[in-house]
């Protein structure tokens, strides 16, 4: 089992960067396929980006692609997501998730474990 706690997030104005960490308890960390959602009030959960387990193949949604960059760190048990060119439209809660498998997926059904959420707001 892995439990999930997200960090990092804040207010950041239009244009800025910010980066959110998750940081995992378990002692499987490195089987674990990992991904970002979000979600905004009266939003459904969006898929963000995700990492394979050997953290080799990355998958970004179209709304990030450029501006978000996914990353692992399995000595630190920890995935980030580094948030550059940030819009008001990212404002949301970002969750990090964990797949049991070599290989993310785009959908949030697919996913075993989740974190609590970080909330990043950008002002305009």
């Amino acid at each position: 089992q892995v439990q999930l706690v997200e960090s990092g997030g804040g207010l950041v104005q239009a244009g800025g960067s910010l980066r959110v960490s998750c940081a995992a308890s378990g002692r499987t960390f490195s089987s674990y396929a990992l991904a970002w959602f979000r979600q905004a009030p009266g939003e459904e959960r969006e898929f963000v980006a995700s990492i394979s387990r050997s953290g080799g193949s990355k998958f970004y949604a179209d709304s990030v692609t450029g501006r978000f960059t996914i990353s692992r760190d399995n000595a630190k048990n920890t995935v980030y997501l580094q948030m550059t060119s940030l819009k008001f439209e990212d404002t949301a809660v970002y969750y990090c998730a964990a797949l049991i498998g070599p290989v993310g997926q785009r959908t949030w059904r697919s996913y075993d474990y989740w974190g609590q959420g970080t909330q990043v707001t950008v002002s305009s």
